[in-house]
C-alpha cells in the first residue's frame, strides 16, 4: 500500500501555500477506511489531517508534511511520478511524500490489530513545513496533541533516527553611515564598507559548543546597500542565518554581534534585530539515546535487521523543532533512503519506503 500511496501522493501538486488538493485527498482516503478523521484550518494554507486510533497505554503522534517546495529548473524525469528500478522520481518524493506514505500504510495495517496489541495514534499531516511551519504550530496551539507521550516524524533520514537538532535565528542587520561626495569619501562613512567589513568578520565570533548538536553556526544570505547619484552610501542592510545550539538565546546570539562590532571599532550604527516571522522562533532540542522511547527504537531496529540504526542529529530545522520544545514531547525523526531534496530529479528508494513502514509498524506494536 505504501507505494501506491506515495505514487499518488506525488502525482498530486502541493508546493507549500497550496495544499488544498493533497489534504482532501488524505482526509478522504482515511475516512473512506473508516478513520475518525478532523481537519484544522491553517489561513492562507492547505487545512491539517488529524485521524485517530484509539489503542492502550502509549500516546503516539505520527506526523508528516504534506507540503512541497516549488520544482527547480533541470528535471529529466517525470516531477509527477516516475519509477526506474529502485528509484522513484518526483517532486516531494523524498521529502516527504515517501514518509507521509509510510506513515499512513503503517497507521492502517495498525488499525487491523485487536485494540489491546497497539497504542493510541494521532496521525497528523500538515501544511506549510516548507515556509513557516504554520501547519504544525496551529496544530500544537489546537491543543489536541497535548495527551501525547511521544512524536514519530518522517522525515527523510536515510534510515538513520534522528535525536534532535539545531536551531535558527534570521537576523536582520543595519549599518547607519554618513552620506558624503564620493569624489570626497573621507567625508562620509561608507556603510557598505563597513558592513561588508562585519560581515567577514563573523568567523571571529567564538561559539557554544554541544556534545550532540556540535557548534552552531553563521551564513549571510543577503546583503543590499547603494548610492544615492554620486554618493557615499548611508544605509546598508543584511540578512544572516544563525543556527544555535542549547545554550544559546536570542539576547546572547545579539550580544556577540553587538561585541563584535565594538571590536572591530565600527564607524557605523548598527541596528540587529530578529527577522519577523508569523510563527515562533525555531529552537534546538536533543532526545537521550538511552530514553525509553529511542531505546526501544533501536531494539525493534536491530531485531528487524541485526544492527541498530545510526544515530544523528540535524544540522538544521524542521517541524520536528516545535515538537521538541513547544509541545515538549521526545520526538524521534526516522525516515527512508533518497536523494536531491529540494532540487531536480529528487527520488527516494522503493524498498527503504518498504523497510521503513515495517520499522514503524513493530516498533508502535512495541510500546503496549
Amino acid at each position: 500500500m505504501e507505494i501506491e500511496l506515495l505514487k499518488r501522493l506525488v502525482s498530486i501538486r502541493s508546493p507549500f501555500g497550496e495544499e488544498g488538493d493533497i489534504s482532501r485527498f488524505i482526509a478522504s482516503f482515511l475516512e473512506e477506511r473508516g478513520f475518525k478523521v478532523e481537519t484544522l484550518p491553517v489561513d492562507g494554507f492547505g487545512e491539517d489531517v488529524i485521524a485517530y486510533l484509539s489503542g492502550r497505554k502509549t500516546t503516539v503522534v505520527l506526523n508528516g508534511h504534506m507540503d512541497t517546495v516549488n520544482p527547480s529548473p533541470g528535471w529529466t524525469r517525470n516531477p509527477w511520478g516516475e519509477l526506474d528500478g529502485d528509484r522513484f522520481y518526483g517532486l516531494g518524493s523524498a521529502d516527504m511524500k515517501a514518509g507521509l506514505a509510510a506513515l499512513m500504510s503503517a497507521f492502517i495495517e495498525l488499525a487491523e490489530l485487536p485494540k489491546r496489541e497497539r497504542p493510541e495514534v494521532i496521525f497528523t499531516a500538515v501544511s506549510d513545513e516548507e515556509g513557516y511551519s504554520r501547519g504544525t504550530w496551529e496544530l500544537i496551539k489546537s491543543g489536541k496533541l497535548d495527551a501525547a507521550d511521544l512524536v514519530l516524524v518522517a522525515e527523510p533520514t536515510n534510515e538513520r533516527l534522528m535525536l534532535g537538532a539545531r536551531g535558527r535565528f534570521v537576523i536582520r542587520v543595519e549599518a547607519l553611515g554618513r552620506k558624503a561626495h564620493a569624489a570626497r569619501p573621507h567625508l562620509g562613512i561608507n556603510a557598505i564598507e563597513e558592513l561588508g567589513r562585519f560581515l567577514g568578520s563573523l568567523w571571529r565570533i567564538r561559539l557554544r559548543r554541544h556534545r550532540k548538536l556540535g557548534s552552531g553556526s553563521y551564513c549571510t544570505l543577503h546583503i543590499e546597500g547603494s548610492a544615492d547619484g554620486l554618493s557615499v552610501p548611508d544605509r546598508a542592510t543584511a540578512i544572516v542565518d544563525r543556527h544555535i545550539v542549547p545554550g544559546e538565546d536570542w539576547e546572547r546570539v545579539k550580544a556577540e554581534l553587538l561585541g563584535l562590532a565594538e571590536r572591530l571599532k565600527l564607524r557605523v550604527e548598527l541596528r540587529i534585530e530578529k527577522f519577523e516571522r508569523p510563527t515562533p522562533d525555531m529552537l534546538p532540542y536533543v532526545v537521550r539515546e538511552n530514553s525509553r522511547f529511542a531505546g526501544a527504537f533501536r531494539r525493534v531496529h536491530a531485531a528487524l535487521f541485526g544492527r541498530e540504526p545510526e544515530v544523528t542529529y540535524g544540522k538544521s530545522v524542521g517541524d520536528f523543532n516545535y515538537f521538541g520544545t513547544y509541545l515538549g514531547k521526545p520526538t524521534l525523526v526516522y525516515g527512508p533512503i533518497g536523494g536531491n531534496w529540494h532540487s531536480s530529479d529528487e527520488w527516494v528508494s522503493i524498498e527503504s519506503v518498504t523497510r521503513v513502514k515495517r520499522v514503524y509498524v513493530e516498533f508502535l506494536k512495541g510500546l503496549v
